[in-house]
């Protein structure tokens, strides 16, 4: 018993400064949290019920937007409560769980990313292997990986974090995250295992994006000798390429505020990178696509225009 943390709450103190603009920034978080559900939605849906988007890329694409509504959705209900409270607490068991569902959305938003990249080298690249590669039994498999993997990393690591005792119950943050939690431990030696297994994480995603990296390497050297192959490129890579971009300037600008900056800056920017995540992506991502997809932004058209008959 004595590796058990007595706390029981938590005090979440990256809203103290903002006591001035609650309802203001309420009503922003609201609006945010109702644009991701709409568009993410409409994405989903639109995939599922037409039998003509029943192919790899845009069943990726399916998943990475119920990726983002999962992420958010373990974030923006608690937000929105806190906004309206005098007080910003939460349990120890419900900061355990956001902080599983943060770092497993992160996680496997990445391992998405990584199969959406392989998906389009192989049609790119090995067009004439691409039903093979890419059968839709082998593509439930990925896709389970790509979401398990993540999530099972991530709940060893919080499994670990939950047998730390904790001097603290204090977290400068709007949510929870694991290694804010760890931060809170007595003694530093116990987290030792934590940290590995941190830092395994780290290196395993770290080669996740060298696998992006070297997939479009091969992509875009493909495409350089075909006219057919480069339209195929602006067409379907561009707004990978344009996700992954958002995500990666998303993830590095909180580690760079929170490693360098985070004593200099004002609160409320210091809010927005950490969350920056979790607004950015979820919208931009199905957006991106629905605008671009040529197959989902005309069978959006045909729904909005059967319905304003």
């Amino acid at each position: 018993m004595d590796n058990v943390s007595q706390i029981r709450m938590f005090f979440l103190l990256g809203l103290n400064e903002t006591n001035n603009h609650r309802f203001t920034l309420f009503f922003l978080a609201l609006l945010c949290y109702c644009v991701i559900l709409l568009v993410n939605i409409t994405v989903i849906v639109t995939i599922i019920m037409d039998e003509n988007l029943h192919e790899p890329m845009y069943i990726l694409l399916c998943t990475c937007c119920m990726n983002g509504l999962y992420g958010t959705t373990g974030v923006y209900p608690k937000l929105l409560w806190d906004l309206l409270s005098p007080v910003q607490v939460i349990s120890y068991s419900g900061c355990l769980v956001q902080a599983q569902v943060i770092a497993s959305f992160v996680c496997a938003d990445l391992s998405i990313l990584s199969v959406m990249a392989y998906d389009r080298y192989v049609a790119i690249c090995r067009p004439l292997e691409y039903h093979s590669l890419m059968s839709k039994k082998k593509l439930s498999a990925i896709v389970c990986f790509s979401w398990m993997t993540p999530f099972c990393m991530v709940g060893m690591n919080v499994f670990l974090t939950s047998r730390l005792k904790l001097c603290s119950p204090y977290i400068s943050r709007l949510c929870c995250m694991n290694w804010m939690i760890v931060k809170l431990a007595c003694l530093p030696a116990e987290t030792d295992v934590n940290n590995i297994l941190t830092y395994i994480t780290i290196i395993i995603y770290i080669f996740h994006g060298f696998f992006i990296v070297l997939s479009y390497m091969y992509i875009i050297k493909t495409c350089a000798n075909s006219i057919e192959n480069r339209a195929k490129f602006m067409q379907t890579c561009v707004p990978h390429l344009t996700s992954l971009l958002i995500f990666l300037v998303s993830m590095l600008s909180d580690v760079i505020i929170m490693r360098y900056g985070s004593k200099d800056l004002p609160q409320a920017f210091k809010n927005f990178v950490a969350i920056e995540y979790l607004v950015i992506p979820p919208i931009m991502n199905p957006l991106i696509y629905g605008f671009k997809l040529t197959k989902i932004r005309n069978r959006i058209r045909v729904v909005i225009s059967l319905k304003t008959k």
